[in-house]
């Protein structure tokens, strides 16, 4: 199996407007001052998040606190600054997860579940009856969600690489064929109910489930997930919709790939989002936004 980026992190976009990104709901908006003093970076005194275990807790008092890593290209940089780490399962070798084990790192599975590519080892595992119309990048297609029987054991074997591999979560890619020209006549509930049995299957396996992007089903998702993944949300004008998250207490770990983070962190961490700013390749390069040492003022306790 040949993990690949998500759907969106292959396709180009504009860069962030000239003008200051607009504001969310009141509650939401940093201080000016406490803005300005989030735009340095302070690692000191932060809280012990716990040991990161099988499957992989997220402590909701934590939520803010996370400090994330996203690579798929390029040599795994297993001394990064951060406490989480989402990698491709089969590139990685199980000593440099071993590596980022060893300094405490959770681990993050990126799994495609919603398509495959031709080059995969398990490309012959999907039947004719289930492939679907091109996903957007060379040689992928969309799958059948609807096919739970055939789908379920090809998943399965998927995720037990990751547990194998030292993995104590799993990110679930291209979940949202329903909104895209998949080939099949896919609707929401589809969607919904693969969604929740791919997350099931995860819990089965001992592994923390994890959303990526399909944000118009945040609101119905978010309880039977432990966290979300999101691309672009401040220059989609979008990051509002994963306060179901955010508001559970639960993890959005989120990405730019334009801009100055001096300007987007202001509105990702008023969210309580755990944020970077990454290559549309995702090889090892970051710049991540700062953390906020407890609630931020004027949010809900």
């Amino acid at each position: 199996m040949r993990i690949r980026p998500s759907a969106s992190a292959t396709r180009g976009g504009s860069p962030l407007p000239t003008r200051p990104p607009r504001r969310h709901p009141a509650r939401r908006v940093l201080p000016a001052t406490l803005a300005l003093a989030l735009l340095t970076p302070v690692y000191a005194c932060r809280p012990d998040l716990g040991p990161p275990g099988a499957p992989t807790p997220w402590p909701p008092g934590a939520a803010r606190q996370w400090r994330w890593q996203w690579q798929l290209t390029g040599p795994v940089d297993t001394t990064v600054d951060a406490d989480v780490v989402l990698l491709d399962p089969v590139r990685v070798s199980t000593a440099e997860t071993g590596a980022l084990r060893r300094r405490d790192r959770r681990l993050i599975c990126h799994v495609p579940v919603g398509t495959y590519a031709g080059t995969d080892p398990d490309a012959a595992r999907y039947p004719a009856a289930v492939r679907g119309a091109a996903a957007g990048r060379p040689g992928t297609r969309w799958v059948d969600v609807r096919r739970w029987d055939v789908l379920r054991p090809v998943l399965a074997d998927r995720f037990r690489l990751c547990r194998g591999k030292g993995f104590g979560a799993v990110a679930l890619v291209d979940a949202d064929g329903y909104a895209h020209r998949s080939g099949f006549p896919l609707g929401f509930d589809d969607q919904l109910l693969f969604n929740r049995r791919t997350a099931g299957l995860a819990r089965s396996l001992d592994l923390s489930p994890g959303l990526v992007g399909d944000v118009d089903q945040v609101a119905a998702l978010a309880p039977d997930f432990d966290f979300a993944v999101d691309e672009e949300c401040v220059r989609l004008r979008r990051c509002a919709r994963l306060l179901p998250f955010a508001d559970a207490g639960k993890p959005v770990f989120q990405v730019e790939y334009a801009g100055d983070p001096a300007r987007f962190c202001v509105t990702t961490v008023g969210y309580g989002f755990a944020s970077i700013r990454k290559n549309r390749i995702l090889d090892a390069w970051r710049v991540p936004c700062p953390t906020v040492a407890g609630p931020v003022p004027g949010t809900p306790r």
